[in-house]
């Protein structure tokens, strides 16, 4: 698991000012894949990070880096369970919620709520669900249907945010060192 592919991917989620980042990795065994996330996951989960594979394909896996303290407040939001209700999901904490999705990405379509997992905003999420190809205002890392201000300010704090951790990793800090 390259630390390089993490920070180009993941860096506001290793910072801790965004929620979840998903990514793809690529593998060569099943034990591989075991062998990484449970290193990966024996050095960070003290720093408030987990990571899991939300799906797996024969030669790589869709992963799922997030902080289950914030997605526990996330899934919280009032619209947000509204949104996950509509689909079924449990909503008995975040880790059932996070099952729940892992189920939900074994089918065909593509869960669109996947949203309230990497932390955009549950009208952003909502928006997207029932209008995704009109009616938004702005896109960056997601399609933007309310708080325009709010939403680029994010999209700039992440871009900074990744720019100075591709930055300090190249000039010798392990990923540890990154993760606040």
């Amino acid at each position: 698991m390259s630390s390089e592919q993490l920070v180009r991917n993941c860096a506001p989620t290793l910072a801790g000012i965004k929620t979840g980042s998903l990514y793809t990795y690529h593998f060569r065994t099943d034990e591989d894949i075991r062998k990484d996330i449970a290193r990966f996951n024996r050095l960070m989960n003290k720093k408030g990070l987990r990571m899991i594979p939300v799906k797996l394909c024969e030669s790589y896996a869709l992963m799922y880096l997030y902080r289950p303290d914030m997605l526990n407040e996330d899934l919280n939001d009032p619209l947000a369970r509204e949104i996950l209700s509509r689909y079924g999901y449990s909503l008995k904490g975040s880790d059932r919620c996070v099952v729940d999705l892992v189920n939900r990405l074994k089918g065909n379509s593509f869960p669109h709520e996947i949203g309230l997992f990497l932390g955009y905003p549950p009208s952003d999420v909502l928006g997207f669900i029932e209008d995704p190809n009109s009616g938004f205002c702005d896109v960056g890392y997601w399609k933007v249907y309310s708080n325009v201000e709010g939403a680029r300010r994010a999209f700039r704090r992440y871009r900074r945010c990744t720019e100075e951790y591709g930055r300090m990793l190249r000039s010798g800090r392990t990923l540890e060192q990154l993760v606040v």
